[in-house]
């Protein structure tokens, strides 16, 4: 669903031999009797980094849209298989692939469980935290963390612990039931984009405040910024059909002004966790809201307009604001300069509220998990084939993978020596793919804070300093800027503190209790209920189910806390 525009490409297929590959331990095993099973480090003989005689993963995946093949290749029997063989001696056997249109991964590891099939030795999943959780009530896997306790590497283990909230969606009992898939961080992270040339045509400044914010949005729409001598401005392009607080044409951050942030859960001054859109704070920047629907500010349909929807106003050249991710600047917001050749537009840090008050909605940094049999074989392998990713694929000072993941995939060397990457690929020999896609855990490896940080300094004039950060400074410079502004203000945000599965009133009440906050808060922004409404409507959801959740979500939270 989201557009991430997060991978640098940078890595070069090369057959270096992994080295210290389990750097949990000292050092690798050199005797016969620890690298040839029994009480051994190694389940099976590991030399010079692969195993002697190959050793199999069994698992299962999921085919999406973007994934791309050629040469005769598909997910069974590719470039990302024969490097798994070839470098690490592990052979990656597939029991099932599905498309995952119309949620079919997800149905057909239902059946299985359903049907008490035996599970593959490792699942990769993303979303739905309730069929992981069965996943993992099947009794089926094992204490994955106990498991990366022992085998990970230092460098899988330092991005893990960027974040170590990214296991309580999988702790059981104490135990980690599950390895999180881990993400960039921040990638989602909203700033706002303003049009720079309606900015220059009415004399005005980017503004900081949210007075100043109205004075610019007052002027967007009164004041003809395009001047085309015509009343067809709006200032600010938002879409609430599916959230107030969303990934793209965002208005959270408008809550955040007030000090309140919507659709989540979030950690209340005396530590307990509240949900968002019932919190007092709501009320005034729904008022606000409410103003600006009557200035006409936004669009009268941006409750029926979903987060791509909302975006082409700005896109089309008829809105001056837009608020959402840094790899905007990437999609959609190029489509603004084929629309208005002239038209320009740059990133402003989120303004404050009334009280000084600045807030965004947070990036989860794992969006998913590996669980591992527990009649996996060899358990270890998934780790020397993860550990190896971090080490060389996420760890920017490694100069094992170069321009991409493989030569005619991700990249091509032409006769002069030049790179060609994914804006050259038609000097590739069958198009550009994203072979990295094909990983078991859909993008090889990320360190978290990496990506953004690093985008952050070469915004301040830091000189790329390896391969990884020189791959990053070719970006546009809209959209360094853009990520600098994002960890500039990477304080203000409010992280979604909920991550366990559904509760049980959750599941029996949740689709009534969304349904009934949509219907109300939308009504009010909409000024067909009065805004004294809200607390009518906070006393119906407590009443309603909220209680009960509230008490469920803190007792979860009491557990991982």
């Amino acid at each position: 669903m989201f557009k991430t525009w997060k991978k640098p490409l940078r890595i070069l297929l090369a057959t270096t031999m992994l080295s210290g590959v389990l750097a949990a331990c000292s050092s690798e095993p050199t005797s016969e009797t620890e690298t040839s099973g029994g009480d051994g480090y190694y389940s099976a003989q590991f030399e010079n980094g692969k195993y002697v005689e190959p050793v199999t993963i069994s698992t299962v995946f999921p085919i999406t849209s973007s994934l791309k093949f050629k040469n005769g290749e598909n997910i069974e029997n590719n470039v990302h298989t024969k490097w798994a063989k070839e470098t690490l001696g592990i052979d990656i056997k597939y029991l099932w692939t599905v498309s995952e249109q119309n949620n079919a991964y997800q149905t057909k590891l239902r059946l299985m469980l359903t049907s008490g099939q035996k599970m593959p030795d490792i699942i990769s999943f993303r979303g739905d935290p309730t069929l992981i959780s069965d996943l993992i009530e099947s009794g089926q896997f094992t204490d994955a963390g106990e498991l990366f306790d022992k085998y990970a590497s230092d460098t899988y283990k330092k991005a893990m612990a960027e974040d170590p909230n990214v296991w309580n969606p999988y702790i059981r009992d104490g135990q980690r039931m599950a390895l999180p898939i881990l993400e960039n961080a921040h990638n989602n992270d909203p700033v706002m984009y303003i049009r720079e040339d309606w900015l220059k045509n009415l004399n005005l400044k980017a503004p900081t405040t949210l007075a100043e914010l109205e004075t610019v949005m007052d002027a967007f729409v009164n004041q003809d910024p395009d001047g085309n001598g015509v009343k067809d401005t709006i200032a600010l392009s938002v879409g609430f059909k599916n959230n107030l607080n969303t990934w793209m044409s965002d208005s959270g951050w408008i809550f955040g002004m007030f000090g309140a942030m919507p659709n989540q859960w979030n950690k209340a001054p005396d530590g307990s966790l509240v949900y968002g859109s019932v919190q007092p704070e709501m009320k005034p920047a729904l008022a606000k809201m409410n103003e600006w629907m009557t200035k006409g500010y936004i669009d009268k349909e941006a409750g029926l307009y979903d987060e791509t929807k909302a975006t082409e106003a700005f896109t089309a050249g008829k809105s001056g604001i837009i608020v959402g991710p840094y790899w905007m600047t990437g999609w959609p917001i190029p489509d603004l300069e084929k629309n208005v050749p002239t038209a320009e537009y740059k990133a402003y840090p989120l303004p404050a509220g009334p009280d000084g008050k600045i807030g965004r909605h947070g990036t989860p940094i794992s969006a998913g998990a590996v669980l591992i049999n527990k009649d996996m074989k060899h358990k270890d392998a998934f780790f020397v084939y993860q550990n190896y990713l971090y080490d060389n694929w996420a760890n920017p000072e490694s100069t094992t993978f170069v321009n991409g993941f493989a030569k005619g995939y991700d990249y091509e060397i032409g006769p002069d020596g030049e790179v060609y990457k994914e804006l050259q690929s038609d000097k590739i020999p069958g198009g550009w793919i994203d072979a990295i896609r094909y990983t078991l855990t859909f993008d090889g490896a990320i360190i978290p804070n990496l990506m953004m940080s690093t985008l952050a300094k070469l915004a301040d004039g830091q000189k790329p300093a390896n391969q990884y950060e020189k791959n990053l400074s070719e970006r546009i410079p809209e959209q360094i800027m853009a990520a600098k502004i994002v960890i500039d203000q990477k304080d203000i945000v409010m992280p979604e503190m909920f991550t366990g599965v559904p509760t049980k009133t959750q599941v029996s009440r949740g689709d009534m209790l969304s349904k009934l906050e949509k219907e109300v808060l939308n009504k009010i922004i909409y000024g067909q209920s009065p805004v004294d409404d809200f607390d009518k409507f906070v006393e119906q959801h407590s009443t309603s189910g909220g209680k009960e959740i509230t008490e469920e979500v803190n007792a979860w939270y009491d557990t991982v806390k």
